[in-house]
């Protein structure tokens, strides 16, 4: 006899797990009503439910003041996000079902925008996950934490990998700067298999040479992907010069779609020996020149350099509110010191990963170098981060690149 639909949901509902309970004060449980997943140490009653009581990565049952259930979640006391929801369903309860759930849901999209396999497959929050990153090169995965709770999660999603991918390998690339805010050691290890010292990447025609163990976060920043794709029908024929390239994903990317002449700058020598092995083994042309950016620029432009195309691609000038002023100077000098090595009629490629810095304040920041070296800009396109990773509509730090594409001409 086949169960109704509502008995077997409250069935499930009666054999899921006693999780203690997480109450919030008074009103505090309108955020996580509109959709996000943060719980600040501030909005829990701790006369209620101290907070001392749980211990990191314990799950609870988030309540309102008034015991109406609003998730269940993972909970770091010794942090300011004390907790972070996992599920609004009491059905499913976190574990390792969830993750195989979630993977797949995650899973279901990449494959939908992608025909080979290379992308962020989880994207923390936005994928029902919040403090996990996957990373997928083909049969090898890169595996990043930044929370407590998904630390001791961590068999379950390895686990989970396992069974809905398949993979060869897969690393734990667990040295993020995030993880020491919640309390946790930095180390790179093995999760299983054997992983290769370098994997690949396909993108825009052109095989990357990635380093699994080594190399920046998680390896390749594939939320820059669908702008590096839109920026190749400005190259043709012209002179690229890629600023902080790393691997040369703009630049290399330029030099397949045609560019007549690539420069690449970086201030890591591995960086530059992994890019200029891609570039040969590709059969591309390229220059890699290794020094600190801003000295580069002001040595190019010393040299009386010029070029056609300009990116500039930094690392996060602003990793704090309090640093924005200092950050918007550094963002307005560096879109200065590019603007004065471009042509006549050129095209400057603009980018900041700064979450503190908004898209008006970095197109602040390129109208003000514009005037200071006399040229007018023109905003031709502007983008953000990949569709492989989705904002929360109600969590507004998942969205955090900005990219603009700008005709930068004489006035």
């Amino acid at each position: 006899m086949t169960t109704p639909p509502a008995a077997a949901a409250d069935s499930a509902a009666a054999d899921a797990p006693t999780f203690p309970a997480l109450r919030l004060k008074n009103g505090e449980d309108r955020r996580l009503s509109a959709g996000h997943l943060w719980v600040f140490s501030n909005e829990v009653d701790t006369a209620a439910t101290p907070l001392t009581a749980f211990s990191k990565g314990d799950f609870c049952r988030v309540v309102s003041s008034r015991d109406k259930f609003l998730g269940y979640a993972y909970v770091n006391p010794n942090s300011l996000i004390s907790a972070r929801i996992m599920g609004r369903d009491q059905r499913y309860p976190p574990g390792r079902s969830l993750i195989v759930h979630r993977l797949l849901v995650a899973l279901s999209l990449r494959e939908r925008l992608y025909d080979k396999p290379f992308y962020r497959l989880v994207y923390g929050e936005s994928d029902g996950l919040p403090g996990l990153v996957l990373d997928r090169y083909g049969d090898h995965i890169v595996g990043q934490i930044a929370t407590a709770g998904m630390e001791a999660m961590k068999e379950d999603i390895v686990a989970a990998v396992q069974k809905v991918l398949s993979p060869k390998a897969m690393i734990w690339k667990n040295d993020s700067g995030a993880r020491e805010l919640e309390g946790l050691p930095s180390y790179v290890e093995a999760a299983f298999g054997d992983m290769p010292d370098v994997l690949t990447v396909e993108e825009n025609g052109v095989r990357f040479k990635v380093p699994s163990l080594s190399g920046q976060k998680t390896g390749w920043f594939f939320d820059q992907a669908a702008n590096r794709h839109a920026f190749l029908k400005y190259v043709k024929g012209l002179r690229v010069l890629d600023v902080f390239s790393y691997l040369g994903a703009w630049g290399l990317s330029a030099a397949k779609a045609g560019a007549s002449e690539v420069t690449c700058v970086d201030s890591s020598a591995a960086a530059l020996g992994l890019l200029e092995e891609t570039a040969a083994a590709n059969g591309l042309a390229v220059t890699t020149i290794k020094g600190d950016a801003f000295d580069v620029l002001e040595k190019l432009h010393e040299d009386r350099r010029k070029f056609d195309v300009v990116v500039i691609d930094p690392p996060a000038f602003i990793k704090r509110k309090k640093d924005i002023p200092k950050g918007e100077a550094a963002y307005r000098r560096l879109n200065q010191l590019a603007m004065q090595l471009l042509d006549r009629d050129g095209i400057l490629v603009s980018c900041s990963c700064s979450y503190h810095l908004e898209a008006d304040q970095l197109l602040g920041a390129i109208n003000k170098a514009g005037r200071h070296v006399g040229r007018f800009v023109q905003v031709l396109e502007a983008g953000g981060q990949a569709p492989d990773h989705p904002l929360h509509p109600a969590i507004p730090e998942t969205r955090y690149l900005k990219a603009f594409v700008c005709r930068v001409v004489q006035e």
